[in-house]
């Protein structure tokens, strides 16, 4: 597991996505995940929405199921896929502005504003459940999994879309690129595959499948790089808030260069894990 050299909490992740909701946005959209790419040419919108596709594929919904988005962002994801699928979606975000921005076009989607580790959601109340980049936000990344156990009903499914950690990375990547990667972006901790195998094992589910899919959602930071540097040019905002020392956050403009050198250096991974309560 890396560890960041300072605490970061649930609250310093809500503070987050609180301050830079508006660039997350702006970048990027109301999607807050990587996207998906097969070609290369793929649209920011074609490759995030076919993200969601494999996702949906490797949870193997079918119409009419409960669903839990933990970790729900804006609520983009729930709304497609209760749409798509005739679901009824329970998302969480720690994020008040995510929150008060999420929508329910379809009528079968409920936000809730809360602590994924402190929901007080009944057992065995979901049928699939998924995370798209934030068990990474867990502090209690085993309770993270236990929780998701325990609200599944039998035969359920877990996906999780995580960052994860090389088995063995060197010294260098460590210091310069995994470590502030975590601090900068608010990871209490990255963890390896392996031990996101056991964490799911401890919590009671069989592992399905794992895929690494660091080729084809790398160049998501690519994308958000070039499109910060054009904002740089065409926005005085973007200025102001980079050389705004009370925006303690506007350092992950520099994380975006962190991250497309650790997906190069393969000091970091993109994988899909999917888990199955017997």
């Amino acid at each position: 597991m890396i560890i960041p050299n300072t605490v970061q909490t649930t609250a310093a992740v809500a503070r987050h996505y609180d301050d830079l909701d508006t660039y997350y946005r702006e970048i990027w959209g109301d999607h807050v995940h990587h996207g998906y790419f097969v070609t290369g040419d793929e649209t920011v919108a074609a490759a995030t929405e076919a993200l969601i596709t494999l996702l949906a594929s490797r949870l193997d919904l079918t119409p009419g199921q409960e669903i839990c988005d933990i970790g729900c962002g804006y609520g983009a994801t729930a709304n497609h896929l209760a749409e798509k699928y005739q679901a009824r979606v329970t998302g969480f975000t720690v994020s008040a502005a995510q929150a008060a921005r999420a929508t329910n076009a379809s009528g079968r989607v409920d936000i809730r504003l809360g602590d994924w580790l402190a929901n007080d959601l009944p057992a065995q109340k979901f049928d699939r459940a998924y995370a798209i980049e934030s068990s990474e936000h867990m502090p209690d990344k085993q309770r993270f999994f236990n929780e998701a156990f325990r609200t599944l009903k039998p035969g359920g499914r877990l996906a999780v879309c995580a960052w994860l950690a090389a088995d063995k990375p060197r010294g260098w990547e460590i210091r310069h690129l995994l470590e502030p990667i975590c601090r900068e972006g608010r990871l209490p901790g990255m963890g390896t595959e392996a031990e996101y195998r056991e964490f799911g094992r401890n919590a009671g589910f069989e592992i399905i499948s794992v895929e690494d899919i660091s080729a084809r959602v790398s160049r998501t930071w690519t994308i958000c790089a070039q499109r910060l540097f054009k904002q740089l040019f065409v926005d005085p905002r973007y200025i102001k808030m980079l050389l705004n020392p009370r925006k303690a956050d506007r350092i992950f403009a520099l994380t975006l260069f962190r991250l497309i050198a650790a997906y190069r250096t393969k000091s970091m991974r993109y994988c899909v894990l999917v888990y199955r309560k017997p």
